[in-house]
């Protein structure tokens, strides 16, 4: 049998939730030599529907079911990020690789302990930062690398928002800014991690940082406010500004790229928007790439071919482990 014809790759996904929908659960179904063929929910009847909606053959509500099963071969977690270190560690200590929703964990320690897991059960370990794969970030790349605005010189990141109905409803807080479930950074942790993250893909690791988390609302018990500085090992330094108690009016997104040349931006969240590409002299030049239908899909290929050793993923348990650990080291002050 050759390479190409091998049997698929079979998986089980614990907590089947929204992101599993349209972003990712499709995505496990049409990769190339993959297959999913399993699914589990604390509530079986919720994983039962999935099931039935999506052509999955098995459903539970025990995740030491899903694991345990034989015909899963390998284990998608997309639950919240609380939940991400004790599922890990028994699916590695089953033998099985481990693709975990991002932020990979609460904290840069609980991180580690995942990566100390996978490695010592001889299972690699994949993170959903899908945007590593995205077209829209291998053109950005592809510009960065060929020079197209220059030496690079720094990065300007800045992330606004307003608190929602259920931010300010005592009680109905989302579980995103639950520091118990979510971190200390909440929103932060759950939207910057993708940014700072890409910004490791796009300009090399972070070697030095520092920041401030702030609660300036009291809305909940997360930081609402973040501000950051930091150098890349490049050579590139980079400040970002979060806020998410902002007035309605103020809601953006902006990444950019500055060069002796001229200026790329991009943001991570409207995947619609074109990259701005601009040149000494010139006006800025729109580059629009298209959206896959499901957005984790190529990440998931890189997975897939990984683990059978047909390739390399961009997006693994060290990676993921530098974004939090900047994270951690900007909210620690």
């Amino acid at each position: 049998m050759s390479r190409m014809d091998s049997p698929p790759l079979r998986w089980g996904i614990i907590g089947c939730g929204d992101v599993c929908e349209a972003k990712s659960g499709p995505g496990l179904q049409k990769a190339q030599r993959s297959e999913l063929v399993a699914v589990m929910r604390r509530r079986g009847d919720k994983a039962a529907d999935y099931a039935r909606r999506h052509g999955v053959m098995r459903w539970y509500d025990d995740a030491d079911a899903l694991i345990a099963d034989p015909n899963v071969e390998a284990v998608y977690i997309a639950t919240p990020p609380d939940s991400h270190l004790d599922y890990t560690r028994r699916a590695a200590l089953a033998g099985k690789p481990v693709y975990v929703e991002k932020p990979m964990a609460r904290t840069a320690e609980e991180c580690r302990d995942m990566v100390a897991s996978c490695r010592g059960n001889g299972v690699p370990l994949f993170v959903a930062y899908y945007r590593r794969q995205l077209p829209t970030f291998l053109k950005a790349e592809e510009l960065l690398r060929d020079g197209a605005i220059g030496e690079l010189r720094f990065v300007s990141l800045r992330l606004f928002g307003s608190a929602s109905e259920a931010d300010m409803t005592p009680g109905a807080t989302p579980w995103r800014v639950q520091p118990e479930i979510a971190g200390k950074g909440g929103y932060f942790h759950d939207l910057g991690c993708h940014q700072l993250d890409l910004l490791d893909y796009l300009l090399g690791p972070i070697d030095d940082v520092s920041g401030y988390g702030l609660n300036q609302a009291g809305l909940y018990g997360c930081d609402d406010t973040v501000s950051a500085s930091w150098r890349h090992a490049s050579g590139v330094m980079g400040s970002g500004l979060w806020n998410f108690v902002a007035y309605e009016g103020s809601r953006m997104e902006a990444i950019d790229i500055v060069g002796t040349d001229g200026r790329l931006r991009t943001c991570a969240f409207d995947l619609e928007r074109p990259l701005l590409l601009e040149r000494a002299g010139a006006g800025p030049k729109p580059i629009h790439c298209p959206v896959p239908e499901h957005v984790q899909q190529p990440l998931i290929q890189t997975v897939v071919d990984a683990i059978a050793d047909r390739g390399e993923c961009p997006s693994t348990g060290d990676s993921a482990l530098r974004t939090a650990e900047v994270m951690d080291r900007i909210l620690t002050g």
